[in-house]
């Protein structure tokens, strides 16, 4: 395994990670990648409609999502699981990985629910930090509207030191 605090090691190990993309590809790479950090208990599932099934069936730990899949996507799973009330593990966290970076999808998916995002190609390193960051500081899920979403993170009081020459140019 990577270079982990020992403390997570085991917590990392014990994780059960449900990988959802339609893409058989992308979830032999996914599950290559949390194999090298670990994690030995993995599901697949290869739409959002058998995603939901596995989810409820085996209850993991985490689910990777992909964005663009037929039938249920990316969003519309968030929405289905997020639901209180109606769904059985409305608190579990959701890494969302898909290509489509630009900042309206990240916006959307921190919206519907999604506890970390994560770009493809995904580095092990990067879903390591991901995970270590939903063991090591798992968010609280608040009632927001009429679904569950991660307590938002606090916002670092660091300011760091400005020139006083560029002050009027940078905002903080």
């Amino acid at each position: 395994m990577q270079s982990v605090p020992s403390q997570y090691t085991e917590q990392l190990q014990a994780l059960k990670v449900l990988i959802v993309d339609d893409e058989a590809a992308m979830r032999k790479v996914t599950k290559s990648l949390l194999q090298v950090i670990g994690i030995k208990t993995i599901y697949e599932a290869r739409d959002g409609r058998s995603g939901l099934d596995t989810l409820c069936r085996h209850a993991p730990d985490v689910v990777i999502l992909d964005w663009s899949m037929p039938d249920i996507n990316g969003p519309e799973f968030v929405r289905e699981v997020r639901s209180p009330g109606t769904f059985p593990y409305p608190a579990v966290p959701i890494i969302m990985l898909t290509a489509h970076g630009d900042r309206s999808h990240v916006v959307e998916a921190v919206r519907l629910g999604v506890n970390e995002f994560l770009l493809k190609p995904v580095s092990s390193t990067a879903l390591l930090t991901r995970l270590v960051s939903i063991v090591a500081n798992p968010r609280q899920m608040v009632k927001k509207g009429g679904r569950y979403v991660p307590e938002p993170r606090k916002m670092s009081s660091y300011k760091p030191e400005i020139d006083p020459a560029l002050a009027d140019l940078v905002m903080i």
